[in-house]
């Protein structure tokens, strides 16, 4: 009986031994992986002759009024999905007041 129970700790061991290898290369594989894509992202793009300078490229606009970069905070709204938040007529709240009050005047009179 003590030769299988000897032969039952040295598989345990053989198995923990595999175990632990195979752990031990998916870690070293991870960190080789991790210092090839550091390494590739650190390098300067490059670029042919004649070719768009990246970061001139990256600072264009359109030539859009600042007014119309704006609604393109609603792309809901510019489907037509949702209405807009903005209104397109300005509000005059001194105005309103007066229609307002010659409403209330109106129907005290009649």
């Amino acid at each position: 009986m003590k030769s299988g129970s000897h032969q039952d700790s040295a598989q345990a061991m053989q198995r923990i031994r595999v175990g632990m290898t195979g752990l031990g290369i998916v870690l070293v594989l991870i960190a080789v992986v991790s210092v090839v894509f550091s390494s590739a992202n650190r390098e300067q793009p490059v670029s042919a002759i004649g070719a768009s300078n990246a970061m001139v490229v990256a600072n264009l606009s359109d030539g859009a009024s600042p007014g119309a970069l704006d609604k393109k905070d609603e792309p809901l709204a510019e489907l037509g999905v949702a209405p807009s938040t903005e209104s397109t007529e300005s509000v005059n709240a001194a105005e309103i007041a007066r229609r307002e009050e010659a409403r209330r005047r109106d129907e005290a009179q009649h």
